[in-house]
C-alpha cells in the first residue's frame, strides 16, 4: 500500500453498488491540503452522462464486487481537530423505530430530497452508489464514498447524483458532476479510515442544487459512541435499489482494523456513500451528516461501519465547496 498499511481484502466486505450562513473554519491543525485528489469533468462529458442514464440503465445498475482493500495491518488514525458543525439549509416526518437494523423510511421530511442515488460508469459496467447533498458556498456539494468516486486506481465516469430517486424516477433531475473529489489518503492508497468523497454538480435548469432540494449540515470530530441514522439506496439482495433505507442505532468505535464509526445495519451494496446523521430529527428529516456508509467484515454481515470524520473529511468538504 504505498507507506500506509491496508486492511485484507479478505476480512471486508465493500457495499458499493453493483455502491451555514458562513464559511466552515478550518482548524489551524488542518489547512487546506493541495494534495485532495480532484477530477475534472468537461461539459461535452456532462452531457453525455445527463444522457446516458436513462430510466432503464438506473434500474438495471448493478453492485460492484467488494470492496478492494489490501494488507494485514490497521491503518493509519484520522486526524483530528476542533469539533466543527454547519448548520442544514433546508416537512414533518413521524416518528419511527429506534434502534433499527434497517428498514424503508417512511417518515419524510427534509432527508427524502437531499438524499439520493448515485450513478457511474466503473470498468465498463453500469454502477450505483448514494449520496446526499449538503450545505455549501457553492450550494453544489454531494457527499458520498471515497470509493464512489474512485475505485481501483481509476475515477469513476458519466457520474450523475439522482436526489429523491424512487422507482426509476428522477423527481429533481439528474445533476452531473463537474468534479469528483476524495481524500488524500483514499486517492494515494485506498485507505479504508478515508474513504470519503465529493462531488461538484453543475446547475440544471439555471438553478443550483440546493436551492432545488436543500442541504443538510455537517458535523466533524464528533467523538464516538454516538447516537445516529444511516440511510441509503442498498442495491443487492433483499434489497433492489428502488427503496430508500434506514438503520440507526447507538455506534460505537471499531475495536478491529479500522478507525471507523459500527452501527447494526442489514444495508447492502449500493448504499456505499449513503449519509449517516448525529442530532438527526425524525420530525423534520434533518441532521449534522458525520460519516457515510463504508464497508463491511464478512463474518459481521449486520454491521455497517462509516469513517469518521476528522481534519482530512472537513479539509475535502472545504475543497469542495470552494470549487
Amino acid at each position: 500500500m504505498r507507506g500506509i498499511p491496508r486492511i485484507s481484502r479478505s476480512l471486508l466486505v465493500g457495499v458499493t453498488a453493483l455502491l451555514t450562513a458562513g464559511a466552515l473554519a478550518v482548524p489551524a491543525s488542518a489547512g487546506p491540503r493541495s494534495d485532495t485528489g480532484v477530477r475534472t469533468v468537461g461539459a461535452a462529458a456532462r452531457e453525455k452522462a445527463a444522457e446516458f442514464w436513462t430510466p432503464a440503465r438506473m434500474r438495471a445498475a448493478e453492485p460492484l464486487d467488494l470492496l478492494s482493500v489490501s494488507g494485514g495491518q490497521r491503518g493509519s488514525a484520522p486526524a483530528k481537530g476542533a469539533r466543527t458543525t454547519v448548520p442544514a439549509t433546508s416537512a414533518d416526518a413521524g416518528i419511527l423505530a429506534f434502534p433499527h437494523g434497517g428498514g424503508a423510511w417512511t417518515g419524510g421530511g427534509a432527508v427524502v430530497n437531499t438524499a439520493g442515488r448515485v450513478f457511474f460508469t466503473y470498468q465498463g459496467r453500469t454502477a450505483s452508489c448514494s449520496g446526499n447533498a449538503v450545505t455549501s458556498a457553492n450550494k453544489s456539494t454531494v457527499i458520498t464514498a471515497g470509493h464512489c468516486v474512485k475505485l481501483d486506481g481509476a475515477w469513476h465516469t458519466n457520474w450523475v447524483f439522482v436526489p429523491g430517486y424512487h422507482d426509476g424516477q428522477s423527481p429533481y433531475g439528474r445533476w452531473t458532476a463537474s468534479k469528483t473529489l476524495s481524500t488524500p489518503q483514499w486517492t494515494a492508497s485506498e485507505d479504508i479510515n478515508y474513504d470519503i468523497g465529493a462531488a461538484v454538480v453543475a446547475p440544471l435548469n439555471g438553478q443550483s442544487l440546493t436551492d432545488v432540494v436543500g442541504g443538510q449540515g455537517l458535523a466533524f470530530n464528533t467523538g464516538y459512541n454516538l447516537r445516529m441514522y444511516s440511510f441509503g439506496f442498498p442495491a443487492a439482495s433483499p434489497y433492489n435499489g428502488e427503496k430508500f433505507i434506514y438503520c440507526s442505532g447507538t455506534t460505537n468505535r471499531d475495536f478491529l482494523l479500522s478507525n471507523d464509526h459500527g452501527m447494526t445495519c442489514n444495508m447492502t451494496g449500493g448504499s456505499s456513500g449513503g449519509p449517516w446523521f448525529t442530532q438527526f430529527n425524525e420530525s423534520t428529516g434533518t441532521g449534522l451528516l458525520s460519516s457515510v456508509n463504508s464497508f463491511k467484515y464478512n463474518f459481521f454481515p449486520n454491521r455497517m461501519y462509516g469513517p469518521y470524520f476528522g481534519a482530512d473529511a472537513q479539509n475535502l468538504y472545504q475543497a469542495a465547496q470552494s470549487s
